[in-house]
């Protein structure tokens, strides 16, 4: 079994390189015309230079996992700006994919929670697809489209799971169907649990994103790891993918839901021994507060098991 450390958008270790400089839509409309695209320009070629020295780092640590920014282009969904971000940044785009490419990168994105598609408003559905789509082209602007991965939740269950499950399945109808094939679903740490996310997954043939924090989080009791990974990881199979988990463990008991700076691996044991059983192959998305540090730390941390092997910065075999 081979396990890849990867971490969520900004390298920690590296001064001044946050993907995600904001230009928000307050400051922008208090701009004259050519000022507000100048400052369009001007944030978004600072994030796509971020990125492009953070995959660079990655590469030279051999961290071959990373999730991108959602931030990079700001304004990109708002109706009153949007604005053609690719013509003007088509060679650096570019530049990224053809980086992630050459290194055989694992890269990803992961909108945020309001990226729903259990609401019953329509216009809350018609933001989603709008903001899917954004993810989906800047992918492919990289010449990404066809391997990276867009991952949200099911959404809110608004009083009535039921009936919001199906309206996630009427709903998700209204994503165009290529976008729809990049997508992935992830279990809730408090609405909906690993079995009903994997349930509304094996329906629309999306592959399931386990969060092994969030299901430790919010279980049924008759739900096990070992009983769950086995049908979820051949969803995986349907984008021609081997599976993605994320991991990290609670802050304190107190605030168990809220991430800590680091992954403790003890926390972990109990998933790590599935896994070994399993001998299956998989990328662990670290979603702790130190990001790269604690990947490579968890990396190094689980290295000292007895029978683990470190094999690359962010590579461990067992």
């Amino acid at each position: 079994m081979i396990i890849r450390f990867g971490y969520v958008s900004h390298a920690l270790s590296l001064w001044d390189c946050s993907p995600a400089k904001s230009l928000t839509f307050t400051r922008w409309k208090k701009l004259d015309v050519e000022e507000r695209h100048d400052q369009l320009l001007y944030v978004t070629k600072q994030n796509l230079e971020h990125t492009l020295r953070m995959l660079h780092y990655n590469i030279a640590h051999e961290i071959w996992v990373y999730r991108l920014s959602s931030s990079i282009v700001p304004l990109a969904t708002h109706p009153e700006v949007l604005w053609d971000y690719r013509t003007p940044f088509k060679e650096l785009f570019l530049e990224i994919g053809a980086l992630v490419k050459k290194y055989k990168l694992r890269v990803s994105f992961h909108p945020n929670q309001f990226t729903l598609f259990t609401s019953d408003k329509k216009h809350i559905t018609e933001n989603a697809v709008s903001d899917m789509s954004y993810h989906y082209d800047v992918l492919d602007a990289m010449g990404l489209a066809d391997e990276a991965i867009i991952n949200i939740h099911v959404g809110g269950a608004y009083g009535d799971k039921q009936k919001a499950t199906e309206r996630f399945h009427q709903n998700i109808k209204s994503l165009p169907s290529h976008i729809k094939k990049r997508m992935t679903l992830e279990n809730d740490d408090k609405t909906y649990t690993t079995s009903e996310t994997l349930a509304i997954c094996q329906k629309e043939h999306i592959p399931l994103l386990f969060d092994y924090h969030h299901f430790m989080a919010n279980k049924d009791e008759d739900e096990k790891v070992e009983e769950l990974l086995p049908k979820i990881f051949p969803t995986w199979e349907w984008v021609g993918l081997h599976p993605k988990i994320h991991v990290s463990s609670p802050k304190s008991e107190k605030e168990f839901r809220s991430h800590a700076d680091y992954v403790d691996a003890d926390f972990l044991m109990p998933l790590l021994k599935v896994l070994k059983e399993m001998n299956v192959d998989v990328d662990f998305m670290i979603e702790a507060k130190q990001k790269d540090k604690a990947a490579l730390k968890l990396c190094e941390d689980i290295s000292r098991i007895r029978g683990v092997k470190r094999i690359g910065g962010a590579t461990i075999q067992w």
